[in-house]
């Protein structure tokens, strides 16, 4: 049934283990409506990947459950997830399928208009997050609870789990005059947090709690990864086709901000890291030593058919997670900046603007939220030293977040 997945049942020759899958928002949402002010024309905001336990659609699935769906908005890479990179837009149509209209929300108009909103009785909030802070999806979800709260019109998040677990936390934080659509309110880039629980103490940082409703999830405990949930996983983005990916993106995202390769345009995004002018062994090497937790390093030649060095073979590593209860992937991918800066000094470069609308600061300072990573990569300073300060800044996140934690 549905409401349950297959991992391994002790029957005769056979072991299989069942388990009850985790109940997401919107599976939870059509039975808990009535406690909601969705009114008689809400909006949805999602895409192909806000998926039911059963694999339908939020879209069918809402509609097929009688709450009157007015109109649809999506977020970054489109509704149908068919744009790959940052600043890739797409412009509003009507759905040919369902004859509702689809608002884009990047680009342009990466806020809902008062046109958009005209007419919208409350505003249903149902995406993926991925656990990493420059995964735009919170930060369109935080700009449509803004918008929202100025109108009067309560926006609902039917919450999903974080992928990576609830109890990690890792990473910088967002200094003053770093804000941006990779970061539009201070928190670690590694989170531990669902998007209900981060939108919950955005408004309170804001003060617009009143606009806000979580439809919570059942049976999703803070220690859960991905795997243990039950979940089907849609890939909420084109370079996001696995669990694995996911674990990788907190530290492999930072590599867009230089002239390395992230992978993209191979079947391995975000596991690979190269370029034409590394050497992979002397960078495996040089990795192998730091002695970081959890993750094993191998040297690699790759082509992408797209993006960065498209149709150059390049050399790198493949980055292999071991032990994802110890893995730390800010730490790991700082240590593989560092460690290709002293290597190839001559050839490695910061990436320039503009990224994800930010026509000035640097991509990489945008991603780590201050300049202070940067700077710690070119003055060479240890991973362990980087580590430390995060560790502090963590200490103060998890203070911050514990009272809006809702599971």
């Amino acid at each position: 049934p549905s409401s349950y997945r297959l991992a391994i049942v002790a029957d005769g020759e056979y072991i299989v283990f069942m388990f009850r899958a985790v109940k997401t928002g919107l599976v939870r949402f059509p039975k808990a409506a009535k406690a909601f002010p969705v009114g008689e024309s809400p909006a949805l905001l999602c895409n192909s990947a806000s998926i039911a336990n059963d694999y339908r659609a939020a879209v069918d699935y809402l509609l097929g459950s009688g709450i009157p769906i007015r109109s649809i908005f999506g977020p970054q890479h489109g509704y149908a997830i068919t744009d790959q990179a940052n600043m890739v837009e797409w412009k509003s149509i009507v759905d040919p399928r369902t004859g509702l209209r689809l608002h884009s929300l990047y680009g342009k108009n990466r806020r809902p208009t008062q046109e958009m909103l005209d007419g919208v009785s409350s505003f249903i909030i149902d995406l993926q997050d991925i656990g990493a802070r420059y995964y735009t999806y919170v930060w369109t979800s935080l700009l449509c609870l803004r918008a929202c709260a100025k109108r009067g019109i309560p926006v609902i998040v039917l919450d999903r789990p974080n992928p990576l677990g609830g109890i990690a936390i890792e990473g910088p934080s967002i200094e003053a005059g770093f804000e941006s659509f990779v970061g539009l309110s201070s928190i670690p880039i590694r989170h531990g947090c669902t998007i209900g629980e981060l939108l919950t103490l955005f408004a309170r940082r804001e003060g617009i709690e009143n606009a806000l409703y979580v439809v919570a999830i059942e049976g999703w405990s803070r220690r859960m990864i991905w795997p243990e949930t039950g979940l089907p996983w849609a890939a909420p983005s084109p370079n996001m086709p696995d669990f694995w990916t996911a674990a990788l993106y907190p530290g492999g995202c930072l590599i867009e901000g230089t002239n390395l390769s992230e992978g993209r345009g191979t079947t391995l995004p975000f596991h690979l890291v190269g370029a034409p002018w590394i050497d992979g062994y002397d960078l495996a090497a040089a990795l192998d030593a730091e002695k970081l937790h959890g993750v094993a390093f191998r040297p690699i030649s790759f082509k992408p058919t797209f993006d960065k060095f498209a149709g150059q073979i390049c050399g790198g590593i493949q980055i292999h997670i071991t032990n994802t209860s110890v893995f730390a992937p800010v730490s790991t991918f700082y240590a593989v900046l560092r460690n290709v800066k002293r290597l190839f000094p001559d050839d490695f470069r910061w990436a320039a603007p503009p990224y994800e609308y930010e026509f000035e600061r640097l991509p990489i300072d945008i991603l780590a939220g201050s300049s202070r990573l940067r700077e710690a990569v070119e003055a060479d300073i240890p991973t362990a030293d980087m580590a430390a300060q995060w560790r502090n800044y963590a200490v103060e996140f998890d203070r911050e977040r514990r009272e809006f934690l809702i599971y």
